[in-house]
């Protein structure tokens, strides 16, 4: 908004304004409708129809990102979330029927999903198309007011939905605040029913402090370093192609569910790190600079970070494939690093780009005690043929979610909850997941004026104090004489 050719500045009282707006609007009822919902849905499953092209060319802007990539791992599955939502939401806003208990027969119990009301959707940079309207769908469909803050990392999908969303979208009810640092603190000093945030660990920390002032609920998608475990008895070939895809095929690295580090064992690494080397010349080419298929590195913040990950000691001298950098283009590589000390940075942040580090043990079920020596991941991944190893992994390693032979492809699926767990995050999205993370489930009890029985009401005599505990024992027999009206003695 411009005034006399000045940009008026987003400040605490516009934030406030806009919210007491949003929350006026959810206050008279319109978001509460199945006909508001799915208006809202079927209006960005259009915009995603009709503008797909502008939303592509954002996100090639702000990562060189492969246009296939951009319809594979953000347009398609947006689109996909959006036809879900149209064919479930009117079953999942049902009332759910649960069983009553004996002590308040006769009665009905219900589940109703009620909308929280106002939320605030702040998203990270990485994958700004797919990240933006996964979570506002759900809580559009759940019956909020949302307002949803891009990540300015990412300037040109910000700036597309600043301009394309409220197109389509009720302005009344859903608003996108642009911006950074400013903005975001202006956004947080205000009451909300609900956050949900994707980014990194430290702005979570931001977050949670400023919702615990209004005891506002959060979720938080934060990432981690999600492990690869590849044992030597598996398909090598395969295991090469889909860990090549999963990481550098997914924003060159820079995904949260992204191969972090793999482990296998010291025989067994070289095998892998030559398939690893085929894979990627086979991919990419032997000059990758040169492919159309990997992206760059967001920023030169980030170029710097990654840089500093590989340039540390004892870490450059291991590097056994890639390492090569262009600043100016903001290119990195796919690098492999055999053998990084566990102790150095690139195996104790979390990467969020292009290097692999392999990390080596005697045998492959000492992958487990390295896991869970450090903080629970978003993934974890297992290649295997051993059905054993694999039901082990899956009871014992604790991770937002796990995928056994292959990578990312969790996501994929609606009904899989995704999010973290530990300093991975906590909730959960995608899918109904999502219905419920932006719902409350409120339990509603339905008693008639029947099934009165005199021993509910004190006095409490011994012959009531009997028949009571017989009831809360599930007595079918003491249930019919207290709906007769026993005790008759007082």
């Amino acid at each position: 908004m411009e005034e006399l050719g000045q940009k008026v500045s987003f400040d605490s009282k516009r934030a406030k304004e806009m919210v007491n707006e949003l929350r006026g609007s959810f206050e008279e009822g319109k978001t509460m409708g199945y006909e508001w919902r799915v208006e809202q849905l079927k209006a960005i499953l259009r915009m995603i129809n009709e503008r797909e092209a502008d939303f592509m060319a954002a996100l090639h802007s702000n990562l060189s990102k492969p246009y296939f990539e951009s319809f594979l791992h953000e347009i398609s599955l947006v689109r996909a979330s959006c036809s879900l939502f149209l064919k479930q939401l009117k079953h999942w806003m049902k009332p759910v029927k649960v069983p009553a208990a004996i002590t308040t027969y006769p009665s009905t119990a219900h589940i109703v999903s009620e909308p929280l009301g106002v939320v605030l959707v702040i998203l990270t940079w990485n994958y700004s198309f797919m990240l933006s309207l996964e979570p506002v769908i759900g809580a559009i469909a759940a019956g909020n007011a949302v307002v949803l803050k891009p990540s300015e990392v990412a300037p040109a999908t910000s700036a597309i939905f600043a301009k394309i969303f409220p197109e389509y979208v009720d302005n009344s009810c859903i608003r996108v605040v642009e911006g950074a640092i400013h903005e975001t603190t202006a956004l947080l000093e205000q009451r909300w029913d609900k956050i949900f945030y994707t980014g990194n660990s430290r702005v979570a920390k931001i977050i949670m402090t400023a919702a615990a002032k209004n005891l506002t609920p959060v979720i938080l998608e934060l990432g981690g370093k999600s492990p690869v475990v590849v044992d030597p008895d598996c398909d090598l070939k395969i295991v090469a192609k889909r860990i090549v895809v999963g990481k550098w095929g997914c924003n060159n690295g820079q995904a949260c569910v992204s191969p972090d580090y793999i482990i296998t064992t010291k025989s067994f690494a070289p095998q892998l790190v030559d398939a690893l080397k085929s894979t990627l010349e086979g991919f990419y080419g032997k000059d990758p600079q040169q492919s159309k298929d990997l992206s760059r590195i967001v920023n030169s913040e980030h170029f710097g970070r990654l840089t500093r990950l590989l340039d540390e000691d004892r870490v450059y001298d291991n590097v056994v494939h890639g390492g090569q950098r262009d600043e100016k283009q903001l290119f990195i590589a796919p690098t492999i690093v055999l053998d990084a000390p566990l102790d150095s940075l690139i195996m104790t942040e979390e990467i969020f780009g292009p290097l692999l580090p392999i990390t080596t043990v005697n045998k492959v079920e000492d992958s487990f005690s390295v896991i869970k020596s450090r903080p629970k991941p978003l993934s974890a991944y297992l290649f295997t043929k051993n059905k054993k190893l694999e039901e082990k992994f899956a009871m014992t390693i604790s991770a937002g979610g796990i995928l056994i032979n292959d990578t990312t492809l969790q996501v994929t699926n609606p009904d899989l909850p995704f999010g973290g767990v530990g300093e991975s995050g906590f909730g959960s999205y995608h899918g109904k997941f999502s219905f419920d993370a932006f719902s409350h489930k409120k339990g509603v009890l339905s008693r008639g004026f029947g099934g009165e029985t005199p021993a509910r009401y004190p006095p409490y005599t011994p012959w009531k104090q009997a028949l009571l505990r017989d009831l809360i024992n599930g007595s079918i027999i003491t249930l019919i004489l207290a709906l007769l009206g026993w005790p008759w003695r007082e």
